[in-house]
């Protein structure tokens, strides 16, 4: 269940951020074929044997949908095994399997790991390995909380992340104040031009505004600039070829974090020298994140980037992020983050990172982890509406079986894989064969099944329209959406360029608000902050000035409760605004825009306050102008303008220098507090 399933911290000595060296990967090191010992210091059970037989039992453990956070799982009483055998009356079996596991032949330990049982209880089950069928009519899983044969939507026992907030007032007062309709247009710039925004709201009525406020992390005079030279239509095909962009100068100066580049092999080989020098791989990927939203250029992507991260959530500070993450943001998300869904999630689920982070190294026909199979059907591709029972997601089980890690690679173990017909979802195939390739090539083809599944197609419009139109998307635009993804065979591109040039969303102006990482990054970018240490600033032996601000910025999302491939567990961050009304998260934002016009942080070059507009109008109201189309891109109304005003203790007429008399710094830390800054 993905609010449960936080993958395990195990014990680590002191040597760094790589504790142990990973040996098997798995949390188990394989000494050779069918048999395994239990990770040094990993959480586990006393009664655990120390050797299992070659030759695995034919039945199945299971690890619960409770996930991992249960310390000594067992099964719900007369739940039982499931019963995966086609050649033995079921009830005579089940029956006889449940009487073992009551005398203690099978151990499920905490950390959500099944591990295999005592050669005794083996014994007592067939020796001789026989095809299953995973399809039967006999269901003896689940529990009352997931009752088997139900979609979890039917049971409602749980409900979507963005739809569980959505469903309160505030969200019934948003979901009124939303486009409910729309059209589809020849292309973005004529569905702006002929779609009127009628929504109330603070923000101006400006499609230039619009945009760079929803395709970027922050709109900034010269994201304005590009889009009127470009044009709309223009400046989106400019932002869908990232390739063709030029790095800008903070990116070229990610060559200051010493781990970026490195494979997890030399993560690996390197480990000790990177201590020393004070590096952190899984954070520095983190930090690279930031100051790509930043300062990159290619902001789109970067939008997009993010919007994977969540949705195909693998976090970066779990036990093993420090080896695999990197390479994970790297070669699954930005590899694939305008190209193809399906070849992600196949990419995805081929990597160490999820493997490890979902414990699907754990998983053999013996001992089956299902904590993979679940979220690949509830977050990565269906959702929880998409039509998948609790059966469903014990079959894919079953399937997914075999893949692992090795040596820090992607293997496939066909002596952990169980042979036999499943059918998950309308997908069925025998199975049958023990090629390891040709195993291997079915799970490929399964996982391709579920990205392409009209369920998915609806579940990744839904999640796009939420991120860039309205936290209550009109049903119009997801159909729109979803009928362009499926047409397309889940390519990002064609979805995207739908979604601009639908009226759906350029009638949606104001209709989401930042949540913290963005209303500080956007902060950033508004204040025109550069990437060069100021005047002065000496760093460390151990870190550039850049490395050190950007860990800075990290910590500050960190107490925000926000920073990139930060939540823990694998459903990923909420993108609508009631899961982030926090009047404290609020206040500390603003202390921060307080921090940066002050120019606290020396590792960056800031703008001086009174700079920030080139040439000051002379009276307090006109600066006051001036100043918000800067940092906001519009006037304030006038009402707000007085607020402001007040804050500074003067009026509109009263004479100012370029200072504000004193006040620029009070001046625009307010108007970052203002609407029009939280909004996008």
């Amino acid at each position: 269940m993905a609010d449960q399933n936080v993958p395990p911290r195990r014990p680590r000595d002191d040597r760094g951020w790589d504790g142990r060296q990973h040996p098997g990967d798995g949390y188990r090191d394989p000494d050779h074929a069918g048999t395994y010992r239990p990770a040094a210091g990993y959480g586990g059970s006393a009664g655990y044997p120390g050797a299992t037989t070659a030759r695995p039992a034919q039945g199945s453990q299971w690890v619960g949908p409770d996930g991992f956070g249960r310390q000594g799982f067992a099964p719900a009483p007369g739940a039982g095994l499931p019963n995966l055998d086609d050649d033995d009356e079921p009830g005579r079996r089940a029956g006889r399997r449940r009487a073992l596991v009551a005398l203690g032949g099978a151990a499920v330990v905490a950390g959500g790991a099944a591990l295999a049982m005592t050669p005794q209880v083996r014994g007592l089950f067939r020796e001789d390995p026989v095809a299953g069928d995973a399809t039967g009519t006999v269901v003896t899983d689940g529990t009352a909380a997931r009752p088997s044969g139900q979609q979890p939507s039917t049971v409602r026992t749980y409900t979507e992340q963005n739809e569980s907030y959505m469903g309160s007032r505030a969200g019934a007062a948003l979901r009124r104040n939303s486009p409910t309709s729309g059209r589809l247009f020849d292309g973005p710039a004529a569905a702006a031009a002929a779609t009127p925004v009628t929504v109330k709201t603070v923000l101006a009525k400006d499609p230039v505004r619009h945009l760079a406020s929803r395709a970027t992390f922050g709109a900034t005079p010269k994201v304005l600039a590009d889009i009127k030279r470009l044009g709309i239509d223009g400046w989106l095909r400019w932002q869908l070829e990232p390739d063709k962009i030029a790095p800008t100068t903070a990116e070229l100066k990610l060559a200051e974090l010493p781990t970026l580049k490195l494979s997890p092999q030399q993560l690996r080989d390197q480990r000790d020298q990177l201590n020393e020098r004070g590096a952190q791989p899984e954070k520095e990927t983190i930090d690279a994140t930031i100051a790509r939203q930043i300062w990159s250029d290619r902001q789109l992507f970067e939008v997009m980037v993010d919007f994977w991260n969540d949705f195909l959530h693998v976090a970066a500070d779990f036990d093993g992020g420090e080896v695999y993450r990197n390479s994970f943001d790297r070669d699954v998300i930005r590899r694939h983050a305008l190209g193809s869904y399906p070849e992600m999630l196949i990419a995805a689920n081929r990597h160490p990172a999820l493997l490890l982070y979902l414990n699907q190294v754990d998983s053999r026909k013996d001992a089956v982890n299902e904590n993979l199979a679940r979220e690949n059907l509830e977050l990565y591709s269906v959702g929880v509406d998409g039509g998948y029972t609790e059966k469903d997601v014990r079959q894919a089980a079953m399937l997914q079986t075999g893949r692992g890690v090795a040596d820090g690679k992607y293997v496939f173990h066909p002596e952990r894989h169980y042979v036999g017909k499943v059918k998950i979802l309308g997908f069925s195939h025998p199975n049958s064969s023990t090629d390891p390739k040709v195993a291997d090539r079915v799970i490929d083809q399964y996982i391709a099944y579920l990205a392409t599944h009209p369920s998915t197609a609806r579940y990744v419009a839904q999640s796009l329209a939420t991120r860039f139109v309205s936290d209550t998307p009109p049903k119009s635009l997801v159909d729109r959406l979803a009928k362009t993804y499926a047409a397309n065979k889940g390519l990002i591109k064609p979805v995207l360029l739908t979604l601009f040039s639908s009226s759906e969303f350029w009638a949606a102006v104001g209709q989401k608000v930042r949540r913290p990482m963005e209303y500080l990054v956007a902060t950033y970018r508004t204040l025109g902050v550069r990437p060069e240490a100021s005047p002065g600033f000496q760093g460390d032996n151990r870190r550039t000035p850049y490395a050190q601000g950007l860990r800075q910025i990290q910590d500050k999302m960190r107490e925000l409760g926000q920073y990139p491939m930060g939540k823990p567990t694998p459903d990923g961050y909420a993108d609508v605004y009631v899961a982030w009304t926090s009047a404290g998260t609020m206040v500390d934002g603003w202390n921060e825009a307080g921090d940066l016009l002050g120019g606290w942080r020396k590792q960056f070059t800031y703008p001086a306050p009174e700079k920030l507009v080139a040439r000051p109008p002379a009276t307090a109201g006109a600066y006051l102008d001036e100043l918000a189309k800067r940092l906001v891109h519009q006037k304030l109304s006038a009402k707000e303008k007085a607020l402001v005003l007040g804050v500074a203790g003067v009026s509109a007429t009263t004479k100012v220098d370029a200072t504000f008399n004193g006040a620029v710094a009070a001046v625009a830390r307010t108007i970052l507090a203002s609407p029009q800054h939280h909004l996008r």
